[in-house]
Protein backbone atom coordinates (compact mmCIF):
# COMPACT_ATOMS: atom_id res chain seq x y z
CA UNK A 1 0.00 0.00 0.00
CA UNK A 2 1.64 3.53 -0.98
CA UNK A 3 2.08 5.70 2.02
CA UNK A 4 0.43 8.60 1.73
CA UNK A 5 0.37 12.23 4.09
CA UNK A 6 -2.42 13.76 5.47
CA UNK A 7 -1.76 17.72 5.87
CA UNK A 8 -3.88 18.83 8.42
CA UNK A 9 -4.26 22.98 7.39
CA UNK A 10 -6.29 24.69 10.16
CA UNK A 11 -7.80 28.37 8.82
CA UNK A 12 -8.93 30.90 10.71
CA UNK A 13 -9.53 34.79 9.65
CA UNK A 14 -6.17 34.91 6.71
CA UNK A 15 -8.56 35.86 4.34
CA UNK A 16 -5.79 38.85 3.47
CA UNK A 17 -3.20 36.04 1.99
CA UNK A 18 -4.93 32.65 2.12
CA UNK A 19 -5.24 32.31 -1.77
CA UNK A 20 -1.35 32.68 -2.24
CA UNK A 21 -0.78 30.66 0.12
CA UNK A 22 -3.22 27.59 -0.22
CA UNK A 23 -0.90 27.65 -4.07
CA UNK A 24 1.93 27.41 -2.41
CA UNK A 25 1.28 24.66 -0.46
CA UNK A 26 -0.18 22.31 -3.86
CA UNK A 27 2.90 23.32 -5.74
CA UNK A 28 5.44 22.65 -3.21
CA UNK A 29 7.01 19.10 -3.73
CA UNK A 30 6.33 15.82 -1.66
CA UNK A 31 7.93 12.25 -2.10
CA UNK A 32 4.63 10.62 -1.36
CA UNK A 33 0.76 11.51 -2.30
CA UNK A 34 -0.96 14.15 -0.16
CA UNK A 35 -4.77 14.32 1.10
CA UNK A 36 -5.61 17.75 2.10
CA UNK A 37 -7.99 18.31 5.12
CA UNK A 38 -8.64 22.08 5.51
CA UNK A 39 -10.19 23.28 8.85
CA UNK A 40 -11.82 26.56 8.68
CA UNK A 41 -12.68 27.86 12.33
CA UNK A 42 -15.72 29.96 11.87
CA UNK A 43 -13.80 32.37 9.96
CA UNK A 44 -15.78 35.99 9.65
CA UNK A 45 -13.63 37.42 7.27
CA UNK A 46 -14.06 35.46 3.40
CA UNK A 47 -11.40 32.55 4.38
CA UNK A 48 -14.08 30.00 4.19
CA UNK A 49 -15.75 31.13 0.48
CA UNK A 50 -11.76 31.46 -0.33
CA UNK A 51 -11.50 27.42 0.61
CA UNK A 52 -14.66 26.76 -1.16
CA UNK A 53 -13.22 27.92 -4.18
CA UNK A 54 -9.87 26.49 -4.24
CA UNK A 55 -10.61 22.95 -3.12
CA UNK A 56 -13.67 22.97 -5.94
CA UNK A 57 -10.98 24.03 -8.37
CA UNK A 58 -8.59 21.72 -7.32
CA UNK A 59 -10.39 18.29 -6.07
CA UNK A 60 -10.25 16.51 -9.10
CA UNK A 61 -6.34 17.53 -9.65
CA UNK A 62 -5.59 16.27 -6.51
CA UNK A 63 -5.93 12.58 -4.46
CA UNK A 64 -7.34 13.74 -1.52
CA UNK A 65 -9.12 16.44 -0.24
CA UNK A 66 -11.20 17.61 2.39
CA UNK A 67 -13.28 21.08 3.65
CA UNK A 68 -14.24 20.70 6.78
CA UNK A 69 -16.19 24.06 8.33
CA UNK A 70 -16.71 24.43 12.26
CA UNK A 71 -19.83 27.14 13.06
CA UNK A 72 -18.16 28.17 16.27
CA UNK A 73 -14.49 29.33 16.77
CA UNK A 74 -12.57 26.45 19.04
CA UNK A 75 -9.06 27.44 18.50
CA UNK A 76 -6.23 26.34 16.44
CA UNK A 77 -6.40 22.47 18.82
CA UNK A 78 -9.93 22.28 18.08
CA UNK A 79 -9.06 22.51 14.21
CA UNK A 80 -6.57 20.16 14.40
CA UNK A 81 -8.55 17.39 16.60
CA UNK A 82 -11.27 17.71 13.93
CA UNK A 83 -8.95 17.26 10.95
CA UNK A 84 -7.36 14.42 12.59
CA UNK A 85 -10.45 13.02 12.73
CA UNK A 86 -11.08 12.95 9.17
CA UNK A 87 -7.23 12.38 8.25
CA UNK A 88 -6.68 9.08 6.57
CA UNK A 89 -3.20 8.95 5.47
CA UNK A 90 -0.14 7.06 7.01
CA UNK A 91 1.26 9.93 8.16
CA UNK A 92 -0.03 13.36 9.47
CA UNK A 93 1.12 16.67 10.09
CA UNK A 94 -0.54 20.65 10.88
CA UNK A 95 0.40 23.11 8.12
CA UNK A 96 -0.90 26.41 9.45
CA UNK A 97 -2.18 28.86 7.15
CA UNK A 98 0.63 31.26 6.72
CA UNK A 99 4.12 31.54 5.05
CA UNK A 100 6.29 31.31 8.26
CA UNK A 101 7.38 27.68 7.65
CA UNK A 102 8.42 26.50 4.26
CA UNK A 103 6.51 23.56 2.91
CA UNK A 104 9.98 22.94 0.42
CA UNK A 105 11.17 21.47 3.90
CA UNK A 106 8.50 18.60 4.00
CA UNK A 107 9.86 15.84 1.68
CA UNK A 108 13.30 15.81 4.04
CA UNK A 109 11.23 15.74 7.03
CA UNK A 110 9.64 12.82 5.67
CA UNK A 111 12.63 10.56 5.03
CA UNK A 112 13.17 9.30 8.66
CA UNK A 113 9.80 8.25 8.68
CA UNK A 114 9.50 6.36 5.16
CA UNK A 115 12.94 4.92 5.91
CA UNK A 116 11.40 3.78 9.26
CA UNK A 117 14.19 5.77 11.36
CA UNK A 118 11.50 7.65 13.53
CA UNK A 119 7.87 7.74 14.62
CA UNK A 120 7.78 11.49 15.24
CA UNK A 121 10.01 14.19 13.37
CA UNK A 122 10.35 17.63 14.35
CA UNK A 123 10.92 20.37 12.59
CA UNK A 124 13.10 22.69 14.52
CA UNK A 125 13.75 26.78 13.69
CA UNK A 126 16.30 26.80 16.02
CA UNK A 127 19.09 23.93 14.96
CA UNK A 128 22.40 25.47 14.34
CA UNK A 129 22.91 24.17 10.71
CA UNK A 130 20.14 27.65 10.38
CA UNK A 131 21.44 30.63 10.26
CA UNK A 132 18.39 32.57 10.59
CA UNK A 133 17.38 35.48 12.51
CA UNK A 134 14.80 35.38 15.13
CA UNK A 135 12.64 38.10 16.77
CA UNK A 136 14.14 38.40 20.11
CA UNK A 137 10.54 38.15 22.19
CA UNK A 138 9.52 35.17 20.11
CA UNK A 139 12.77 33.67 20.30
CA UNK A 140 13.14 33.27 24.27
CA UNK A 141 9.85 32.36 24.86
CA UNK A 142 9.82 29.48 22.50
CA UNK A 143 13.29 28.64 24.03
CA UNK A 144 12.34 28.96 27.52
CA UNK A 145 9.11 26.76 26.95
CA UNK A 146 11.03 23.93 25.30
CA UNK A 147 14.09 23.80 28.34
CA UNK A 148 10.88 23.22 30.74
CA UNK A 149 9.54 20.86 28.48
CA UNK A 150 13.07 19.15 28.34
CA UNK A 151 12.84 18.59 31.81
CA UNK A 152 9.14 17.27 32.33
CA UNK A 153 9.40 15.33 29.65
CA UNK A 154 12.52 13.92 29.47
CA UNK A 155 13.33 13.81 25.81
CA UNK A 156 15.96 16.77 24.36
CA UNK A 157 14.49 19.11 21.50
CA UNK A 158 15.67 22.53 20.42
CA UNK A 159 12.26 23.48 18.88
CA UNK A 160 9.16 21.56 21.15
CA UNK A 161 6.48 24.66 19.82
CA UNK A 162 7.46 24.11 16.25
CA UNK A 163 4.12 23.80 14.09
CA UNK A 164 5.70 20.68 12.18
CA UNK A 165 5.57 17.45 13.58
CA UNK A 166 5.21 14.85 11.63
CA UNK A 167 3.74 12.04 13.27
CA UNK A 168 2.82 8.54 12.33
CA UNK A 169 -0.78 8.34 11.97
CA UNK A 170 -1.33 5.46 14.29
CA UNK A 171 0.51 7.22 17.25
CA UNK A 172 -1.65 10.98 17.18
CA UNK A 173 -4.97 9.03 16.55
CA UNK A 174 -4.41 7.19 19.57
CA UNK A 175 -3.40 10.24 21.74
CA UNK A 176 -6.45 11.43 23.24
CA UNK A 177 -5.96 15.29 22.94
CA UNK A 178 -7.42 18.19 24.61
CA UNK A 179 -6.07 21.24 24.03
CA UNK A 180 -8.00 23.91 22.16
CA UNK A 181 -6.01 27.12 21.11
CA UNK A 182 -2.30 26.77 20.97
CA UNK A 183 -1.20 23.80 23.76
CA UNK A 184 -1.70 21.48 20.67
CA UNK A 185 2.29 21.42 20.59
CA UNK A 186 2.65 21.05 24.00
CA UNK A 187 0.40 18.55 24.82
CA UNK A 188 1.38 16.08 21.76
CA UNK A 189 5.38 16.41 22.47
CA UNK A 190 4.26 15.43 26.56
CA UNK A 191 2.68 12.30 25.15
CA UNK A 192 4.69 11.54 22.75
CA UNK A 193 7.02 11.18 25.85
CA UNK A 194 5.49 9.11 27.63
CA UNK A 195 5.94 6.34 24.49
CA UNK A 196 8.86 4.60 23.05
CA UNK A 197 8.41 6.26 20.54
CA UNK A 198 11.54 6.85 17.74
CA UNK A 199 11.82 11.08 17.23
CA UNK A 200 14.02 12.49 15.00
CA UNK A 201 14.73 16.42 14.41
CA UNK A 202 16.08 18.10 12.07
CA UNK A 203 16.60 22.08 11.09
CA UNK A 204 14.07 23.67 8.48
CA UNK A 205 13.64 27.35 7.12
CA UNK A 206 11.37 29.64 9.35
CA UNK A 207 10.06 33.08 8.66
CA UNK A 208 8.25 34.65 11.18
CA UNK A 209 5.70 37.16 11.17
CA UNK A 210 4.40 40.24 13.53
CA UNK A 211 1.10 40.89 15.52
CA UNK A 212 0.45 43.40 12.19
CA UNK A 213 1.02 40.63 9.86
CA UNK A 214 -1.44 38.62 11.37
CA UNK A 215 0.11 36.21 14.29
CA UNK A 216 -2.54 35.52 16.48
CA UNK A 217 -0.38 33.84 19.68
CA UNK A 218 0.72 36.10 22.32
CA UNK A 219 1.36 37.02 25.75
CA UNK A 220 -1.68 35.25 27.07
CA UNK A 221 -0.59 31.87 25.27
CA UNK A 222 2.26 32.17 26.65
CA UNK A 223 1.47 31.82 30.26
CA UNK A 224 -0.98 29.50 29.49
CA UNK A 225 1.65 27.00 27.88
CA UNK A 226 3.57 26.47 31.34
CA UNK A 227 0.66 25.45 32.75
CA UNK A 228 -0.18 22.84 29.53
CA UNK A 229 3.88 22.19 30.59
CA UNK A 230 2.70 20.86 33.73
CA UNK A 231 -0.39 19.60 33.28
CA UNK A 232 -0.02 17.11 29.90
CA UNK A 233 3.94 16.35 31.42
CA UNK A 234 3.51 15.45 35.20
CA UNK A 235 -0.20 14.83 35.79
CA UNK A 236 -1.59 13.51 32.86
CA UNK A 237 -0.68 9.85 32.85
CA UNK A 238 -0.26 7.58 29.93
CA UNK A 239 -3.22 5.50 30.57
CA UNK A 240 -5.82 9.00 30.66
CA UNK A 241 -3.31 10.11 27.36
CA UNK A 242 -4.04 7.62 24.82
CA UNK A 243 -6.92 5.50 23.99
CA UNK A 244 -5.61 1.80 22.23
CA UNK A 245 -1.95 2.55 22.20
CA UNK A 246 -0.86 0.52 19.51
CA UNK A 247 1.76 -2.18 21.52
CA UNK A 248 4.76 -0.90 19.68
CA UNK A 249 4.82 2.45 21.38
CA UNK A 250 4.66 1.27 24.79
CA UNK A 251 7.02 2.15 27.23
CA UNK A 252 6.02 -0.86 29.33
Amino acid sequence: MTPRLSVIVPVFDEAGRLEPVLERLLAAPCSIPREWVFVDDASSDGSPEILERFVEQHRAHEAGMVLLRRTENGGKGRAVRDGIEHATGTYIMVQDADEEYDPADVPRLLEPLLEDRADVVFGSRFRRERQQVHRTFHFLVNRVLTMLSNLASGIYLSDMETCYKLFRADLLKAMRLRSDRFGFEVEATAYVAKTKARIVELPINYYPRTRLGGKKIGALDGLAALWHLVHFNLLVSARQAFDDLPARYSAR
